[in-house]
């Protein structure tokens, strides 16, 4: 004998079953979109932007090797530092990723071994020459600057910590004093 509840129970399933199915045809979707077509059309874009010179290829690869890393870093750094739920830094480190996609891109280039992946190598050594190692070289510049800043902010509230120290037993001296 069933019951009024196993019908809506068995809607329900059905429901989070086709929903379970949709969503896993969109990443299977999405998974070739991202090793066929991104590659290419991020070798071409930053073919465009370069023009297929050296100096230009250098430049923006700096660009954004540092701004794609560094940025990304200190933005994610907020989810630690930060008292926000797991919600709150959820959307924190997903902004982070986001602000690091160019750099991801170039680095699916870079260590892709798809045919995407090597058409856009193709594209960057013929259109944007010396981006790659560019790019690399400001990732490491970028990682170094997050190391300093994360040492600085350390010593700074290590050094204002100390100072409120010294400050509440200046003022308890001075209480003894009167």
């Amino acid at each position: 004998m069933s019951t009024p509840e196993q019908p809506q129970t068995r809607s329900v399933w059905k429901r989070r079953a086709v929903i379970a199915a949709g969503v896993i045809v969109l990443l299977v979707i999405g998974y070739f979109v991202a090793t066929s077509f991104l590659p290419r059309w991020w070798s071409h874009r930053v073919g465009d932007q370069v023009g297929g010179t050296f100096r230009w290829g250098i430049f923006w690869g700096l660009v954004y090797g540092v701004l794609c890393t560094l940025v990304p870093i200190l933005v994610a750094r907020q989810a630690i530092y930060r008292q926000l739920g797991w919600r709150g830094k959820g959307w924190i480190v997903l902004a982070a990723i986001v602000l690091a996609l160019p750099n991801l891109m170039t680095l699916g280039i870079a260590w892709g071994s798809g045919s995407g992946a090597h058409a856009g190598q193709r594209t960057l050594d013929d259109q944007a020459p010396g981006f790659r190692g560019a790019t690399l070289a400001g990732f490491i510049v970028a990682l170094a600057l997050a190391v300093l800043i994360e040492i600085a902010l350390q010593v700074r509230r290590r050094h204002s910590a100390e100072l409120t120290a010294l400050r509440v037993d200046k003022k308890i001296h001075d209480a003894r004093a009167d």
